[in-house]
C-alpha cells in the first residue's frame, strides 16, 4: 500500500478570494446566520448610529451653508434670498425618502436588478445626448429638465454602476484574478466612462474611475492588473482632456492660477482667496464677500471656499472631520458586512462619498485641476444629493445586516453555551496553583 512520503505536503485550504473575507472569522454556521439575516427586512433602529448620525450632520450643515453661500446670488436673480435653498430642500426630502426606502429593502435584491437598472441607466446617458432631450448648460448636455427642476443622470448611474459591478466582480468569483476577467471588466467600465465623458462630466468620469479601482482590490485583482487599470484610465483621461480646449485650459491654469487671474484662473484665484481670508476662525456665518458673486459657483462646486471663508480652518476640518467619520463608519460596515457582495457593495459606495469629497476639496484648494464636481451632502444640486442619499440607505441596510448577522453569531453561541459566561469557570483567567 503506497504512503505518503515524509517530505510530502498537504495541500493548503483554498482561501477566500476578496481580501474583505481576511477580516472575518470562520464560522461552521456562517451559511445558516446568512439565511437568518435575510429572512427579515431590515429597520433604522438596527442601522450603526454614528452612521445615521453623520450623515444627518452632513446635510443639516449643507443646507445651512447652501442658504448662505446662494443667499446673494437668489435675491439678484430671482428676488429670493431663499431661492437655492427652498429647491435643496425638495430634493432633500426626496432624498430622505428615498433613503429610507433603500434601507428598508433587503440590499440582495439589487443584486437581482443590477442588470435591468444598469440597462435603464445606459439608456438614460444615451437620452440626454439627444438634442431637444437633453438640455445644454455651459456648453455641457447632461441634464434632463422637468418644469423648475434639473436631474443629472449621470449621478443616478454612478450608483447603479457600483451595484452592477458589484455584482458583476462578485459572480466571477476567484476568476476575477485572471486577466481575460479583467479584460472585459475594463470593456465594460470603459464604455460607461465613455458615455459620460461625452456628456461633457470629465469630473463624474474621473470618480468613477476611482470607485472602479476599488471594487476591483475589494474583489481580489492583483495587484499587476490594478496597474495596467490605472494605465489604461490615464491614457483615456489624457485623451479626453486634449479632445477639448476648455481641459486643456484647466490643466495649464493649474500650474500657475495667477498667470491669468482674470480668465483662466479666476475662479481659483478667488477661491484661494475665499479661504486666505477666513483665517483661523472665519469672518463668520452670512458675511462672505465671495459669494456676491465674485467666485463664479460658490453654492456650488465652489461651497468650501465660501465654508473657509466664513467658517475659517476650524469650519473646514470639521467638515472634513465629518466626511471622514462618515468613511469609517462605511468601511466598518464594508467589512462586518454578512457576504462578499454586501462587502463590495458598500465598499463602492462609500467610496463614491470618499473620492468625489477629496476630488472637490481638493480642487477648490488648488491641489488638483478644477473638475466641476459637488461636494456631497454640501453643494447645491438636487439630483447629486437624492442619488448619494438613496445611496446612503443601501448602506444602512447592508449595516443593519450586519449588525444583525453579529448579534445573531452571538445568540447562537449563547444557546449552544447556556449563557454568555465562559465554559469553565476558570477560563480565561490566570491558573491557579494545584491543591494537595
Amino acid at each position: 500500500m503506497a504512503t505518503r512520503s515524509a517530505g510530502a505536503r498537504r495541500p493548503r485550504p483554498l482561501q477566500p478570494v476578496a481580501p474583505v473575507e481576511a477580516f472575518r472569522r470562520p464560522d461552521p454556521s456562517e451559511s445558516r446566520l446568512i439565511a437568518a439575516t435575510q429572512s427579515t427586512a431590515a429597520t433604522i433602529a438596527q442601522v450603526d448610529g454614528w452612521l445615521l448620525a453623520s450623515i444627518a450632520g452632513l446635510c443639516a450643515f449643507g443646507l445651512v451653508m447652501v442658504y448662505s453661500a446662494s443667499e446673494a446670488l437668489g435675491y439678484a436673480w430671482f428676488q429670493n434670498p431663499g431661492y437655492f435653498f427652498d429647491r435643496q430642500l425638495v430634493w432633500l426630502a426626496i432624498g430622505g425618502v428615498g433613503m429610507l426606502v433603500a434601507a428598508q429593502v433587503d440590499y440582495h435584491r439589487w443584486h437581482q436588478w443590477a442588470r435591468p437598472i444598469m440597462a435603464s441607466a445606459v439608456g438614460l446617458l444615451l437620452l440626454v445626448l439627444v438634442p431637444h432631450l437633453g438640455t445644454e448648460q455651459l456648453g455641457a448636455r447632461r441634464w434632463f429638465s422637468v418644469g423648475p427642476l434639473s436631474f443629472q443622470p449621470s449621478q443616478l448611474a454612478t450608483l447603479v454602476a457600483i451595484v452592477f459591478f458589484a455584482r458583476w466582480l462578485c459572480d466571477r468569483g476567484p476568476a476575477v484574478r485572471l486577466l481575460s476577467v479583467i479584460t472585459k471588466f475594463g470593456i465594460l467600465f470603459g464604455a460607461v466612462l465613455v458615455l459620460i465623458v461625452l456628456e461633457h462630466d470629465l469630473g463624474s468620469a474621473i470618480v468613477l474611475a476611482g470607485i472602479g479601482l476599488v471594487l476591483l482590490a475589494l474583489s481580489g485583482a492583483r495587484w499587476h492588473h490594478l496597474a495596467l487599470v490605472v494605465a489604461a484610465m490615464l491614457a483615456l483621461g489624457w485623451v479626453a482632456i486634449t479632445m477639448e480646449a476648455y481641459r486643456a485650459n484647466r490643466l495649464h491654469s493649474f500650474r500657475d492660477p495667477f498667470s491669468d487671474p482674470l480668465n483662466t484662473g479666476f475662479q481659483t484665484v478667488q477661491a484661494l482667496y475665499a479661504l486666505g481670508s477666513g483665517g483661523f476662525s472665519g469672518v463668520g456665518l452670512g458675511n462672505s464677500i465671495q459669494k456676491y458673486q465674485w467666485l463664479p459657483e460658490a453654492h456650488t462646486d465652489f461651497i468650501f471656499a465660501i465654508i473657509g471663508e466664513e467658517l475659517g480652518l476650524i469650519g473646514a476640518l470639521a467638515l472634513i472631520g465629518g466626511f471622514l467619520a462618515l468613511s469609517w463608519r462605511g468601511v466598518r460596515t464594508s467589512l462586518r458586512a454578512p457576504d462578499v457582495f454586501g462587502s463590495v457593495l458598500a465598499g463602492g459606495i462609500i467610496a463614491w462619498v470618499g473620492i468625489q469629497a477629496f476630488v472637490n476639496i481638493a480642487a477648490v484648494t488648488g491641489t488638483v485641476p478644477t473638475t466641476g464636481i459637488t461636494l456631497p451632502f454640501i453643494s447645491y444640486g438636487g439630483s447629486s444629493l437624492a442619488a448619494t442619499l438613496i445611496a446612503m440607505g443601501v448602506l444602512c441596510n447592508i449595516s443593519a445586516q450586519g449588525r444583525r448577522h453579529g448579534e445573531t453569531r452571538r445568540a447562537h453561541v449563547d444557546r449552544w453555551r447556556g449563557d454568555s459566561r465562559p465554559p469553565h469557570p476558570g477560563d480565561g483567567s490566570r491558573p491557579r496553583a494545584a491543591t494537595r
